[in-house]
């Protein structure tokens, strides 16, 4: 990715497809030139036209070369800095099919436009201090979140929430770090004494506030993946009907009707839940059957929980014992379907998976649908209360940071409290206020920076 921020880039804003309308973006310090090239307005028209800053103009974008009406668009022009990269803008809002945006960024990069890379206007953004990187990680959080409380952390990241707590906890670090350095660097001077104990404390609990709820905000991100497994014809997929509240899976009275595993995102209480309907598992001689099942398989390893569905209008048999074993150590909650047919077993007479939460429940009628909801809530978040309002931590790598950091400040105190020289208590102060510097950006390496924003689309 380049860094350079003295040329002007263009991409396609908006998603690729069919619409009512869609954005060609422009950022840099020719995008006011170009928009002047290739624009004529309506009404008002002509070699002497300048936009007003944040108008829309309506008129036609004109290839220069052909002078060939390419499309009707509504334009803006947005003076830097009062921009999202705080460089000169232009946003052109044409038809929103692929053809007619397509031709309209085809003029706009033949005037001197470069295409812009995934994130790099974002990345402008970053490097012109309009947002420091957690901020820039939390628009791509806010587009991609899947459920309202998944958008409401997002929110509270970007408007600065976690950075000014991950700043308070790096400034007391520089603070203790800059007493300890002039004791170093001016033995001969009379430096104050300081004990820095309850700093370094303070900042210890800081960190560990922070991390007490990064795993909940995790979920809240990046969600859980649970797999219904069970053999065939218990009512798996009549399962992940109700619980997506639509019919998106085949049900039938005939055993083995899916073949191939099946994905879905609901909502429970805010957390993404990407359930995965899986083919029945049982030995089969069919061919396209026995893929399905290996895919089942493959699924129980990879998911976070298993829904182990059993049929309770019917005896136990040794398939479902069978499955029970493949799930075995994995969390998991063993479901009691059909209840709203006579009732052969119940949750006490199930020996399957002694340790997992039972759930009876109804598939056909959702009677039982929002206690499964309930339990499976309780058994990922472990019954925990999301917080509202607060700084959460809902990224991995701001959590691996923040665990570094943690440990570096740790290791500190232990280090002064052993008086050891202060220039050993600095390495580790130095450690962690990087760490801390990963998370907002002033330590980013341009490997890191490359990373995070290669994982946006173009445009954004």
């Amino acid at each position: 990715m380049r860094y350079a921020l003295d040329d002007t880039i263009a991409a396609i804003a908006t998603p690729l497809g069919e619409g009512g309308i869609g954005i060609v973006r422009l950022s840099g310090p020719d995008a006011l030139a170009i928009l002047r090239r290739i624009f004529r307005p309506v009404r008002g028209g002509g070699p002497t036209w300048q936009p007003i800053s944040r108008r829309l103009t309506y008129g036609h974008v004109v290839d220069p070369t052909t002078d060939q009406v390419v499309d009707e668009v509504m334009a803006v022009y947005m003076r830097a800095p009062r921009t999202y990269t705080r460089q000169d803008m232009v946003e052109l809002h044409a038809h929103g099919g692929f053809v007619p945006l397509r031709a309209v960024l085809t003029v706009v990069l033949s005037q001197g436009a470069r295409l812009a890379e995934p994130g790099e206007m974002t990345l402008r953004a970053f490097l012109n201090g309009r947002l420091d990187l957690a901020q820039a990680e939390a628009v791509l959080d806010a587009v991609r979140a899947r459920t309202e409380a998944g958008l409401q952390a997002a929110m509270r990241q970007l408007g600065g929430h976690l950075s000014a707590e991950i700043g308070a906890a790096r400034q007391r670090v520089l603070d203790v770090l800059a007493h300890l350095t002039a004791l170093i660097d001016f033995p001969e001077d009379d430096v104050p004494p300081q004990d820095i104990v309850p700093a370094l404390e303070a900042v210890i609990r800081h960190l560990e506030r922070l991390l007490r709820h990064a795993d909940k905000g995790i979920l809240l991100r990046e969600g859980v993946r649970v797999a219904i497994v069970g053999r065939p014809n218990v009512g798996k997929s009549s399962l992940l009907n109700r619980l997506l509240r639509h019919d998106r899976a085949i049900v039938t009275d005939v055993p083995g009707t899916t073949r191939d595993v099946l994905e879905e995102t609901l909502n429970v209480r805010g957390i993404p839940v990407v359930v995965v309907d899986t083919a029945g598992i049982r030995h089969t001689e069919d061919v396209v059957e026995a893929i399905g099942v290996e895919r089942s398989r493959t699924a129980i390893a990879q998911a976070d929980l298993v829904l182990l569905v059993v049929d309770a209008s019917q005896p136990l048999t040794p398939e479902d014992a069978a499955i029970a074993a493949e799930v075995e150590g994995r969390p998991a909650i063993v479901v009691l379907n059909k209840m709203d047919l006579p009732a052969m077993l119940t949750p006490d007479a199930v020996p399957l998976l002694p340790t997992a939460p039972r759930v009876s429940l109804s598939a056909v009628t959702g009677e039982g649908i929002d206690e499964l909801e309930n339990t499976l809530f309780a058994l990922v978040t472990g019954g925990a209360v999301m917080p509202a309002h607060t700084a959460l931590v809902t990224n991995p790598r701001h959590k691996a940071a923040l665990q570094h950091a943690l440990e570096h400040v740790c290791a500190a105190l232990e280090t002064y409290r052993a008086g050891l020289p202060p220039d050993l208590i600095t390495v580790d102060l130095h450690a962690a206020v990087n760490r801390l510097g990963e998370i907002t950006g002033e330590t980013a390496t341009e490997d890191l920076l490359e990373t995070i924003f290669s994982r946006f689309c173009i445009g954004k």
